[in-house]
């Protein structure tokens, strides 16, 4: 059974998504704001669904601690519609947002894709293949799905990935901040958006680089974009 963290300060709201989730057979744990969600989050969490506007720790906020313990994926809800809104969600480490009021068929598609993404291409059902991507020490298993370090595995969420992978299929290419979020994310590109991408770069950078400062693999093509060589 799968374990879906639930934060939201509104009991209703908590209510209404554990009985959903729980009918579709996933075992539900209620966090009742950002830092009670922050605590709770451990290995065997499989989904984290966080409210946006909660007391104490906003779930921006608890979205970006929660992705220093766990690559699970995490879903947004929120009340807010406007893109900036949604760049800054996916700037803190969310994979998807659901906007208030949502349906229960909305909500049970998304968690089960999210579900599907992560235990298939990120998670724990990890296929052994020697068929990849091989730049300098750095290893991407494109059938697993993992990435190593001079066959030290590196942990990454799955938009980490996804960046990693597009920009290794296309050594040398450059990619500009709207380039990489529009082929990623799947959403028109707002300037605001730009710092998403910094962010994810940054992630990246920090988790496959030994000095991050100096890139070896993920190059900056300064007033274009990013590329690796």
């Amino acid at each position: 059974m799968k374990n879906i963290l639930v934060a939201d300060d509104n009991e209703e709201i908590r209510e209404i998504v554990r009985v959903l989730l729980e009918s579709e057979g996933y075992n539900i744990i209620e966090a009742v704001d950002g830092e009670d969600a922050v605590v709770k989050v451990n290995e065997n969490i499989d989904l984290i669904i966080l409210d946006i506007m909660m007391p104490v720790k906003s779930g921006f906020k608890a979205c970006i601690e929660i992705r220093e313990k766990t690559s699970a994926p995490i879903l947004l809800l929120t009340a807010k519609t406007q893109d900036s809104d949604k760049c800054m969600g996916f700037s803190s480490g969310c994979d998807d947002y659901l906007s208030k009021p949502f349906s229960y068929t909305e909500l049970v598609s998304r968690v089960k894709a999210l579900l599907r993404r992560y235990y298939v291409y990120k998670g724990k059902e990890k296929v052994s293949s020697n068929e990849g991507i091989n730049i300098e020490g750095l290893t991407i298993n494109t059938t697993s799905n993992e990435v190593s370090i001079d066959n030290e595995e590196v942990i990454l969420t799955e938009t980490e990935y996804e960046i990693l992978l597009l920009m290794a299929q296309h050594r040398k290419k450059v990619f500009s901040a709207q380039n990489l979020y529009e082929s990623i994310w799947k959403e028109p590109y707002f300037y605001s958006c730009n710092n998403t991408i910094m962010v994810h770069i940054r992630n990246l950078r920090r988790k496959l680089e030994k000095d991050p400062q100096n890139p070896r693999y993920i190059k900056t093509v300064w007033g274009k974009g990013y590329r690796i060589e």
